[in-house]
């Protein structure tokens, strides 16, 4: 749910992303797609909250990368006070999602929409990638987003117990990062997807809100339920 805080816009770490950049951006990717649809993978928020038109859902994995809280972020679900953490892809593993087919139209077209809601700075733009991806239909390639980020705006390998302490605390003018991991898990359930490190994320967070607001929860309430009810 949304908070009470205002946006506090770009902080100015970043060197912001032109309307031309954007289109350039856009007509490389397209350049590189397969031949046929656009296939986009979710594996977080693009899960519930697409902002597209799609016209096939298909479960999916990439092989090679897994979920990780490795986005450090002071706007949307995080503050300048209380700095929050948002899901790219890590290196190593294997990542359960989903790809949603766009409809037949101009690529460049498509995918600038895309990437106007994913990006907005140069740094983040090696992050968008085409991501070979399998399904039970065969093998094909879709357009990723966050995938094998590195260097400054990131905090990598983190352990569990240290992201759950921030994603408890941690609230932006879009919601909490409690909610993020919420809306995550119970989307990708809904697809037969259980992700054993964002549940057992979901056990420690459940945790850290109870300590922090002394909120207890009858027995019996998978973790999922328990932060839904206090967030």
């Amino acid at each position: 749910m949304p908070s009470h805080e205002v946006d506090p816009g770009p902080s100015g770490d970043w060197t912001q992303l032109s309307d031309d950049d954007f289109r350039v951006l856009a007509t490389r990717l397209s350049g590189e797609a397969d031949d046929g649809p656009l296939w986009v993978f979710a594996y977080g928020s693009l899960i519930w909250k697409p902002a597209f038109e799609s016209v096939e859902q298909r479960r999916a994995a990439a092989h090679g990368w897994h979920r990780s809280f490795c986005l450090d972020i002071k706007r949307w679900r995080g503050s300048r006070e209380q700095p929050g953490l948002m899901m790219a892809l890590e290196r190593g593993g294997r990542c359960d999602g989903v790809i949603y087919r766009l409809p037949d139209g101009e690529k460049p077209t498509q995918i600038e929409r895309l990437l106007w809601r994913e990006i907005d700075d140069h740094e983040s733009v090696s992050s968008v990638r085409w991501v070979p991806v399998r399904t039970a239909q065969g093998r094909l390639r879709a357009l990723g987003f966050w995938v094998g980020v590195t260097g400054k705006g990131t905090s990598l390998g983190q352990p569990l117990e240290s992201v759950a302490k921030i994603l408890a605390r941690a609230c932006g003018h879009v919601g909490s990062g409690a909610e993020y991991l919420y809306n995550t898990v119970s989307h990708l359930e809904t697809f037969g997807i259980h992700d054993r490190n964002l549940w057992r994320l979901q056990e420690l967070v459940a945790d850290e809100i109870r300590l922090l607001h002394g909120h207890r929860i009858a027995g019996g309430e998978p973790p999922v339920m328990e932060i839904a009810t206090i967030i």
